[in-house]
């Protein structure tokens, strides 16, 4: 589970404004701190397979989010995805 202070990290490193808590850039940045937390549990516990289905959940919904942000915001989507240090 994701804590208050790191969600809050991830808010402020990629809002808009200062009460920005629903762009495409910072959801992304939530999923991407969420999805650290998972693979290291599911590194550890190989058969807990429920984790394993909720990973491949979160990363699909922030492939969404990256190809709807790509689609309409070329430079924003080019911004996130270096400095959150993503592959595309």
């Amino acid at each position: 589970m994701i804590t208050k202070e790191k969600k809050a990290e991830a808010i402020s490193k990629m809002a808009r404004s200062k009460s920005d808590v629903g762009s495409p850039e910072v959801q992304v940045a939530i999923l991407t701190e969420r999805i650290k937390e998972v693979t290291e549990h599911v590194k550890g516990n190989k058969h807990d397979f429920m984790a394993r289905r909720g990973l491949m959940q979160m990363v699909g919904k922030r492939k969404k989010l990256l190809k709807y942000l790509e689609d309409t915001d070329f430079e924003k989507y080019k911004a996130t995805v270096k400095k959150l240090g993503l592959r595309k």
